[in-house]
């Protein structure tokens, strides 16, 4: 085994954030409540009633975060925007206020040498158009694509990089179906109108942002397709996975990448909804070309048409409800096997990630892949000297690494990766009790401190280089 890999010289090492999560200042310069401001507000939505009203201060700290940045050595970064910063009642003209702060993130990032790319929809929903009907509602999909429209047109001329939604399966499976995501309702026919409706507004809003960009700029959208392997290989729990696949998968990347939904995505859900709010010329209008695609990978899903046990809770990772995420899939038991896991209590193993960039390899031939995220929850603590030792963390990225290099040798065109996430935050409704970041913040000073992964991660950024951990 060579003791290192070598990435391109062209490739991306970045980071990734999203608005709700780090910046904070939820009142200030205009800025009105999104749909995760209501639900964390919401007594027993979130661990400890914990909010993102501070979260990790970027909003005042967003210059010393982006030195912080290069200190790292990080050539990009992601982060999102909130809509309701800029458009507060998700109607009419932008506050200048709001997308004045993008326009200072943005100079600074390229004032150091940091190529920003901007996701315009990160979960935070304007509560006033979630109080119209949100996402299971056509006319949400048409606000979006003003929306986009007014912040590629602020921002286009300096970067290059957008990304429509991010993580729509969760937007609408956990936001409508199992109500743990904002804005909490738990309505099966609302999830798949959800679906729909985000998959309209990728399609709207990328034809938006090449309407108020150069032609240079590269549109893409940031998937959580998930790796879905059976239990056994018996044909029950093979039939198991293809209808999950549609439910996780198809149901986004069949209109967005192949111009139409799965025919047994139809027949599956056939007893809740007819899909009659699918109207003609929806599916030409998702089905934009793309630039790039975004695959977000923390760990693989296993099914089994096994009954599901009485008083057992779904082993899915996506949190505790009484209600499934799953419309017409109930019946589909989720499996956690033996072996290491994370904080979140999600299987490590990294061949999912080679596994999917493999798929939409051979899904999408000849569309650029950016990993938008990838990363591990751990117990993070101080040591008595200040500094946070990660060896765990250090572990799951060399391992998922390894996967993209291998992808990459078998002919993907990958082309990034970004590290979830720069700094610990706001979990949605873990609250701040799991630690993703990178860096290590004190919440109650705010302080950043650089874990073990961050210099390892610098390193790699500065080298390009991945050093192979001898096989025990």
């Amino acid at each position: 085994m060579p003791e290192s890999l070598a990435f391109p010289s062209t490739f991306l090492w970045g980071a990734a954030t999203s608005a709700y999560q780090i910046e904070g200042a939820v009142r200030e310069d205009g800025r009105t409540p999104s749909i995760w401001d209501t639900f964390s507000h919401t007594p027993g939505k979130t661990e400890g009633g914990e909010t993102g009203d501070v979260a990790v201060d970027h909003y005042h700290r967003y210059r010393d975060d982006v030195a912080l940045m290069a200190e790292l050595g990080l050539n990009a970064y992601r982060f999102s925007v909130s809509w309701s910063r800029v458009q507060p009642t998700g109607r009419g003209p932008a506050i200048q206020r709001g997308l004045d702060f993008y326009r200072r993130l943005v100079d600074e990032l390229l004032d150091k040498g940091i190529k920003p790319a901007v996701t315009l929809y990160h979960w935070d929903l304007p509560q006033e158009l979630e109080d119209a009907g949100g996402w299971p509602e056509r006319e949400t999909a048409y606000r979006f694509a003003e929306y986009a429209h007014i912040v590629g047109e602020a921002l286009g001329d300096r970067v290059e990089q957008w990304i429509t939604l991010n993580e729509p399966w969760c937007s609408a499976f956990l936001g409508y179906g199992s109500g743990v995501h904002a804005p909490g309702r738990t309505d099966p026919l609302s999830t798949l109108r959800a679906a729909h409706h985000l998959n309209l507004a990728h399609g709207l809003g990328t034809k938006a942002l090449r309407a108020a960009m150069p032609a240079r700029n590269s549109v893409a959208v940031s998937l959580n397709s998930s790796v879905i392997r059976p239990l056994s290989p018996s044909p029950e729990d093979l039939e198991a996975v293809r209808r999950i696949d549609n439910l996780a998968n198809g149901i986004f990347h069949g209109p967005m990448l192949q111009g139409a939904y799965p025919e047994t995505l139809f027949s599956d859900t056939v007893r809740l909804t007819d899909w009659s709010y699918v109207q003609d010329g929806d599916l030409e209008t998702i089905h934009q070309p793309l630039d790039a695609l975004g695959l977000n990978y923390y760990t693989p899903t296993v099914v089994s048409a096994a009954p599901v046990a009485p008083g057992t809770r779904r082993a899915d990772g996506h949190g505790a409800s009484d209600h499934s995420p799953w419309p017409c899939a109930e019946d589909i038991t989720f499996h956690q096997l033996p072996g290491e896991r994370t904080e979140m209590g999600w299987s490590v193993d990294a061949t999912g990630l080679h596994d999917l960039i493999s798929r939409y390899t051979r899904l999408a031939p000849g569309l650029p892949i950016y990993i938008t995220e990838n990363g591990a929850a751990y117990d993070d603590k101080p040591g008595a000297d200040g500094t946070v030792h990660d060896p765990d963390r250090i572990r799951y990225l060399q391992a998922h690494l390894d996967a993209v290099h291998r992808a990459i040798g078998d002919g993907a065109d990958v082309r990034g990766y970004y590290l979830w996430s720069l700094l610990d935050n706001f979990e949605w409704s873990y609250g701040y009790s799991k630690r993703f970041g990178a860096v290590y913040v004190d919440y109650e000073t705010q302080v950043r401190t650089p874990k073990s992964s961050a210099y390892w991660y610098a390193d790699l950024a500065r080298t390009g280089e991945l050093p192979q951990i001898p096989a025990a």
